[in-house]
C-alpha cells in the first residue's frame, strides 16, 4: 500500500520555504511531497490554489498547515481525496470562525505587535519582529532569510469565515509550540482539545518546522503511515 501523498501549505508572512528543511526528510522516507504557494490575497484565494495541488494528485492525500494554513486546510480538506489533517502551530478553526475571532480570551500574542500595513490593506512582518517573536529560535541569519522571502497577507483574510471543517470528519494530528509568540500555546491547545488530536508538543518559537524539523518530519511520516492504504 502507498502513502498518502503530503500537501504542505504555508502560513502568513511566509512561502513554501517555510517547509525547506521538512521536505527532504520526508522525501528521505519515501513521501511524494508537494509544497503550495498560496497568495495570501484571500481565504477563498488560498483555498483555490490548494484544492488546484490536490487536483494534480492520484489518490489520498495527507494535508498540512502551518499557522494561519491549518484555516485554509480546515476548508481545502473537505475535498474527498484528503484522508488526514496535521496541524503545525496552527489555527484550527470551527464552520463559522475566523482567524480573528480566535484567542481573544487569551492575552494577545507579542508578534501581531510587529504588523504593518501598506496602501493596499496588506500586511507585513517587521524584521525585528520576525527576529523576536516569529523564528526566535532559528540562528539570526535564517530569521532574515524568513523576512526577506515574506509574503505580505491581506488584512481582510483575517476575517473570513471557515466553511465545513474538516478536522470533524477526518483524522488530524496537532504540533504544539509552546513558546509561540504569534498563536498562543493556551489557544493551541484549545485547538488540541477539540479536534481531539494526536499531539507532538515542542519547546519552540512559531516554526517549528524549521527549529525541530526532524521531530516535525517524524511526526508527519508518523501520520501518514497509520493513513496508508486508506
Amino acid at each position: 500500500m502507498s502513502y498518502p501523498h503530503i500537501i504542505l501549505v504555508h502560513g502568513a508572512w511566509a512561502d513554501g520555504s517555510s517547509w525547506s528543511k521538512i521536505i527532504p526528510l520526508l522525501q528521505a522516507k519515501g513521501h511524494q511531497v508537494t509544497a503550495v504557494q498560496h497568495p495570501l490575497t484571500s481565504l477563498a484565494d488560498d483555498v483555490a490554489a490548494t484544492a488546484r495541488a490536490l487536483a494534480l494528485v492520484n489518490g489520498p492525500v495527507l494535508l498540512v498547515g502551518h499557522s494561519y494554513g491549518g484555516v485554509v486546510i480546515t476548508n481545502a480538506g473537505v475535498d474527498p481525496k484528503v484522508v488526514g489533517l496535521v496541524y503545525v502551530a496552527a489555527f484550527a478553526p470551527d464552520e463559522g470562525e475566523a482567524v480573528g475571532d480566535l484567542g481573544h480570551e487569551f492575552a494577545p500574542p507579542p508578534g501581531v505587535s510587529e504588523l504593518r500595513p501598506d496602501a493596499s490593506g496588506f500586511l507585513s512582518m517587521t524584521a525585528q519582529g520576525v527576529a523576536d517573536n516569529f523564528a526566535q529560535d532559528l540562528p539570526p541569519a535564517e530569521a532574515r532569510l524568513m523576512h526577506a522571502v515574506q509574503t505580505p497577507t491581506h488584512g481582510a483574510t483575517f476575517g473570513a469565515k471557515t466553511g465545513q471543517a474538516a478536522w470533524k470528519s477526518k483524522p488530524n494530528w496537532y504540533v504544539v509550540a509552546t513558546h509561540d509568540r504569534m498563536i498562543q500555546p493556551q489557544l493551541q491547545r484549545k485547538f488540541v482539545e477539540a479536534l481531539n488530536a494526536q499531539t507532538l508538543t515542542l519547546a519552540s518559537s512559531h516554526v517549528p518546522m524549521l527549529s525541530h524539523p526532524v521531530e516535525v518530519a517524524d511526526f508527519i511520516d508518523g501520520a501518514a503511515r497509520q493513513l496508508q492504504g486508506q
